[in-house]
C-alpha cells in the first residue's frame, strides 16, 4: 500500500469538510455539485493508496481512483452549467461519465483489442451529441453544445492517439482527464467573469490541474532522470479547493450584505434600504426642482387571511403582493417592505399628484382582485396613503409621517364603508324577513 497518499486524505478530507461547514444551512444544487466532487477526490486518493498492490487488488485501486476523479471533474463542470436540475443535464452528465469510464477501463486491463478502444472513443464522441439532439426541445446553454464539442474531439484524439502511440492507453487516460478538467477551467472562466479572488484562483488551479495530464507524461518521456514528487502534481488540487472557498466566503458576505438590505422573505429593499433611498430621491428631486410622491401601503384583511390559513399562507401572500407592486412600478422607482404587511412606494421623474393617485387606484383595483394561493381562494384590499414633496412636506421624516397619517385615513374610510355597507345589509334581510 501507498502511505504517502494518507495525508493528502487527511487534508482533503478536511477541505471538503470545511465545505460541508460553510454550506451547512444554506447549500444549493451547485453548491452540493461541488461537495460531491471533492468526496470523489477523497475516495479517488484512498484507490491510488492500493494501487500498486499485485492484482486484481491493484487493478481495482488505480480504476476507483482514475474513475472518482473522472467523476469529480464531471461534478464541478455540472456545477457551472445553468439549468442543472433538469433532465437534459443529468442524462448528459451520466452519459459523459458511463463513456469516460468503459475507456479507462479497458485501458486500464491487459490484451484488449484495437477495436474496443476505438468503439469506447466513438461512444465519447457520438453519446453525448445524441443526448444534446435528442433534448434540443429544452433550453439549452452554449455550455452543452461546447460540452458536445468538447466530447466529439476527445473521442476523434483518442482514435488518432492510439494509432500515434503505439496502443499506449495511459496516453488515452491523460487525454480524458485533460479534457474533462479543462472544461472545468473553461466553465469556471464563463460562469464568474465578475473578478472576484476566488474566481481567479479556482480558474487558475483548473488550467494547472488539466495542464498536469500532458505534461507528466512528457516529462517522463523526455526527461525520465527528472524525478518530479507526486505531491507536485497534486498542488493544483488544492488550489481548486482554496479558490473555491474563497468563492463560498465570498458568496456568503454578498449574501450577508444583500440581507442586510433587502427583506429576505419578498426579496424588496428593507425599511434600511427605503430609507436610503428616500434620502437620495429627496436630493435628486431638489437639485432639479420637480417633485415625488410617496405612498404608505397597508394590506386590509391580512390579519384575518393569516389567522384563517396559517403564516404560511400569510407568507405567499406578502410575496404575491410584492410581485404585483414591483410589476407596477418603473425602474427609477421603489417599493420596499417596511413593516408586517405594510410597504413603502417611492415615484420619481417626476411624479405630480394626479400621477401618484392613478398608481394608487391601479394598484388598490389589482390587489382586489381575487386569487388562489395554497388551494385556497384569497381576496384583500389595501388602504393607501399619498404624500408629495414638496408640496406636503420638505423633509424625509415629515413626507413618511404625512403618508403614514393619510394611509390611516384611507384605512379609516374603508372601515366606515365596510360598517356601513354592513348595516344596509342587515336592514336589506330584516326587510326581506319581514315581507315574508
Amino acid at each position: 500500500m501507498d502511505y504517502s497518499k494518507i495525508p493528502d486524505i487527511l487534508a482533503i478530507t478536511s477541505l471538503a469538510c470545511a465545505f460541508y461547514s460553510i454550506l451547512r444551512g444554506n447549500r444549493t444544487v451547485v453548491h452540493h455539485l461541488w461537495l460531491f466532487g471533492w468526496v470523489f477526490i477523497v475516495i479517488h486518493f484512498l484507490g491510488f493508496m492500493f494501487s500498486n498492490l499485485p492484482g486484481v487488488l491493484g487493478l481495482l485501486g488505480t480504476l476507483v481512483g482514475l474513475v472518482s476523479l473522472v467523476a469529480a471533474g464531471i461534478c464541478f463542470m455540472w456545477a457551472t452549467v445553468p439549468s442543472e436540475t433538469q433532465v437534459n443535464s443529468r442524462r448528459m452528465a451520466a452519459v459523459i461519465f458511463l463513456t469516460t469510464s468503459i475507456y479507462i477501463v479497458l485501458a486500464s486491463l491487459p490484451h484488449i483489442p484495437g477495436w474496443a478502444y476505438d468503439a469506447a472513443a466513438a461512444l465519447i464522441a457520438f453519446a453525448p451529441l445524441s443526448v444534446g439532439l435528442i433534448y434540443r426541445r429544452y433550453s439549452q446553454h452554449a455550455l452543452r453544445w461546447l460540452t458536445v464539442g468538447f466530447q466529439f474531439a476527445l473521442g476523434a484524439e483518442l482514435v488518432v492517439l492510439r494509432r500515434q502511440a503505439g496502443n499506449d492507453p495511459s496516453l488515452g487516460i491523460n487525454a480524458i482527464l485533460f479534457v474533462i478538467y479543462m472544461g472545468c477551467c473553461v466553465y469556471f472562466w464563463y460562469s464568474h467573469q465578475g473578478g472576484t479572488t476566488g474566481s481567479f484562483i479556482t480558474i487558475g488551479g483548473f488550467l494547472t490541474w488539466a495542464i498536469v495530464f500532458p505534461v507528466a507524461p512528457l516529462i517522463e518521456h523526455y526527461f525520465p532522470s527528472l524525478r518530479v514528487e507526486s505531491e507536485v502534481w497534486n498542488l493544483p488540487k488544492y488550489v481548486v479547493a482554496v479558490g473555491m472557498l474563497l468563492l463560498l466566503l465570498e458568496e456568503q458576505i454578498e449574501r450577508t450584505q444583500y440581507l442586510a438590505l433587502h427583506d429576505d422573505l419578498t426579496k424588496l429593499a428593507n425599511r434600511r434600504l427605503f430609507k436610503d433611498r428616500l434620502s437620495g430621491a429627496l436630493e435628486r428631486t431638489r437639485r432639479t426642482g420637480t417633485s415625488m410622491a410617496l405612498l404608505q401601503i397597508d394590506l386590509d384583511g391580512f390579519k384575518e387571511v393569516n389567522d384563517a390559513n396559517g403564516h404560511h399562507v400569510g407568507d405567499l401572500l406578502l410575496q404575491h403582493v410584492s410581485q404585483l407592486l414591483g410589476s407596477r412600478i418603473r425602474r427609477s422607482d421603489t417599493v420596499a417592505r417596511t413593516g408586517g404587511d405594510e410597504f413603502s412606494l417611492i415615484l420619481e421623474e417626476p411624479s405630480r399628484r394626479e400621477d401618484a393617485e392613478q398608481v394608487a387606484e391601479s394598484l388598490s383595483r389589482r390587489l382586489r382582485e381575487p386569487f388562489e394561493l395554497a388551494g385556497v381562494r384569497i381576496q384583500v384590499d389595501a388602504s393607501i396613503g399619498i404624500a408629495l414633496f414638496p408640496d406636503d412636506a420638505k423633509d424625509a421624516e415629515s413626507l413618511c409621517i404625512m403618508a403614514d397619517l393619510r394611509m390611516y385615513e384611507a384605512k379609516e374610510e374603508h372601515k366606515r364603508e365596510s360598517r356601513s355597507f354592513g348595516q344596509r345589509s342587515r336592514s336589506t334581510a330584516s326587510e326581506e324577513s319581514l315581507a315574508i
